[in-house]
């Protein structure tokens, strides 16, 4: 580096991860050879979004920049020979949306250090990347609560003649989960054909919108599962379980260039039947003392009680005193049965509770797989990705099972309302040798119940 043998930047407490509106805080150390003339010495701190519809391109399409700050942390003079600090501090603005990295683009955050040097010398500079974590928390988030369901009827043709029809009802139940947490998903196939159906099928998808003049969609399987087959007049029910792994949140508060959804798909090939649930992926769980129906009810009840003694104390004072009654007679005693007839069987003895016509069986699983590529789906601050820094070549098919998580560190808060429930934190994954966009989805009719 000529004169200059060393030039770091290190942050207070060796910390990587922020919140936004945190403080970010540390010191540029130079290690000077001999003696060097400089102009200034000068941090920059800076956040940004970049988009593009190229795989790995570093020239973007679309940029969207969050904040831009420089200090001075040395003016002109000459550093001698040996170590040297300067200590910076930046604050972070609250609106900055959450780190991310995908294949088509990326919300950074990094701190740059300069050295300007007089005319006719060499300027030196480093960089250093931080990252930053807005908790989604999903208690927050308008209708998350109940369940989400959707049917789909669709008729069986077999060589251009119709032999029936097959419906497809599939239900899961939340509409936000966090890393870890399992996914119930509960389906019925009502086959009123002459013809067996084909394998069910069911999977977790990630979809990544690029929003450039013409937006790139990239579409991840995240897990897949597959079930067995309907026979003709037969209703079955089939039920699985999809364990939620390390993901990007589903909401990049800030960021008007890069959209993520969620949904679980359900599809049988033969016929061609398809439906989705979307879902939501947060950082902290949902909690049911935090749902609006109990706190509500609770407010109900306590405005009733409020009306009640107000009214009751409001008649005392108003109405005039009246006379005594007469104590009344005492009632004859029963003298058929010395035991109270019950009015209603006890809930035990309930039947039919569930309602509904019975199943007539249910499916078995012909295949069931939890695998996710490691780099399968994009980077976001607090997720862990085994073998993250593995080349991957040729198109994005390959599946490994999921395993454990590199370098954790604890993530911050700011939501004390509810439990955080968060994951580690690695590094981004390469991205050396991705696939290239695939097309967008086709349309979908999706209806979430609470």
């Amino acid at each position: 580096m000529g004169k200059i043998e060393a030039l770091e930047i290190t942050f207070d407490n060796r910390k990587e991860l922020y919140s936004p509106g945190e403080c970010i805080s540390g010191t540029v150390t130079i290690k000077v050879g001999q003696k060097l003339q400089c102009k200034a010495i000068k941090v920059n701190c800076n956040g940004f979004c970049g988009i593009t519809n190229k795989v790995n391109e570093t020239t973007w399409t679309a940029e969207e920049q969050y904040f831009n700050n420089t200090v001075s942390v040395s003016d002109k003079g000459t550093l001698k020979q040996g170590h040297h600090t300067f200590p910076f501090k930046f604050l972070i603005p609250g609106s900055a949306p959450t780190s991310f990295e995908g294949n088509y683009g990326k919300i950074v955050y990094r701190l740059r250090a300069f050295v300007d040097t007089p005319r006719f010398t060499k300027d030196y500079s480093t960089e250093k990347a931080f990252y930053l974590l807005d908790p989604l928390n999903l208690n927050k988030i308008p209708d998350i609560w109940g369940t989400c369901s959707s049917s789909v009827i669709q008729e069986f043709s077999y060589m251009l003649l119709k032999s029936g029809t097959v419906m497809l009802k599939a239900q899961i139940d939340q509409k936000g989960y966090i890393p870890g947490q399992v996914i119930q998903l509960s389906t019925v196939i009502h086959n009123k054909s002459e013809k067996t159906t084909s394998n069910i099928n069911a999977s977790l998808v990630q979809r990544v919108t690029y929003q450039t003049r013409k937006p790139t969609h990239d579409v991840r399987v995240i897990a897949e599962l597959e079930g067995g087959r309907v026979k003709p007049g037969r209703h079955m029910e089939w039920k699985e379980q999809i364990i939620v792994p390390p993901l990007p949140q589903s909401s990049l508060v800030g960021c008007d260039l890069i959209r993520i959804e969620y949904y679980v798909k359900v599809s049988l090939k033969s016929p061609n039947v398809l439906l989705t649930l979307p879902l939501q992926i947060g950082n902290v769980a949902l909690d049911k003392k935090f749902h609006p129906s109990k706190n509500e009810a609770r407010l109900s009840s306590a405005h009733v009680e409020d009306t009640t003694s107000d009214s009751a104390s409001a008649a005392t004072s108003l109405s005039p005193p009246l006379a005594p009654k007469p104590t009344p007679r005492p009632a004859p005693r029963s003298r058929l049965s010395s035991s109270n007839t019950p009015t209603a069987p006890p809930t035990e003895y309930h039947l039919g509770a569930n309602g509904g016509a019975p199943m007539s069986g249910s499916l078995a699983n012909h295949r069931h797989s939890q695998l996710v590529s490691p780099s399968g789906f994009s980077y976001a601050p607090g997720l862990s990705f085994p073998n993250s820094h593995q080349n991957r070549s040729g198109t994005d098919h390959g599946r490994t099972p999921i395993s454990g998580s590199t370098r954790t560190s604890t993530l911050p808060s700011n939501d004390h309302t509810a439990s955080s429930v968060l994951t580690p934190v690695s590094l981004p994954p390469d991205y050396s040798n991705s696939a290239f966009p695939q097309e967008a989805p086709p349309s979908y009719d999706e209806s979430c119940n609470s």
